[in-house]
């Protein structure tokens, strides 16, 4: 079986996956105005600056939107189909895009309270995924 894509994250978006591999949900904060934002970038869309924090954040927030894969778009995907991905709406604000896992694609709603969970693939690439809370 082929292996999944890698992360493959840029100089922004690095801090992102390092603390993802350490088990904890972060978020880049503007250090000007504390507008927190994701996907990460260098200059905060609220007042142009370009000084950033991570902030942690808590994993636990909403379903926002979501969409049912069922044809494998990867080969690594064909024994994972039919799987969901999520944007989850975090409770501090900021929207990510990931897996929802444990959940049949029949029971997802709109609403539906869901928390991080931290998936390690292997030694280096540790993936933020949802699940029902």
């Amino acid at each position: 079986m082929a292996d999944l894509p890698r992360p493959q994250p840029d100089d922004d978006a690095r801090p992102f996956w390092e603390y993802v591999h350490a088990g904890e949900l972060r978020v880049q904060r503007c250090a000007a105005c504390g507008t927190l934002r994701h996907p990460p970038r260098p200059m905060c869309a609220r007042c142009h600056s370009m000084d950033v924090e991570w902030a942690p954040v808590s994993g636990r927030g909403t379903v926002f939107s979501y969409i049912v894969t069922h044809q494998p778009v990867h080969p690594a995907l064909v024994d994972r189909v039919p799987f969901a991905t999520v944007i989850v709406e975090l409770e501090e604000g900021p929207r990510l895009t990931s897996n929802l896992v444990d959940v049949a694609p029949g029971e997802i709603t709109i609403g539906m309270p869901v928390t991080v969970v931290f998936e390690r693939l292997d030694e280096d690439v540790t993936l933020p995924l949802f699940r029902r809370a």
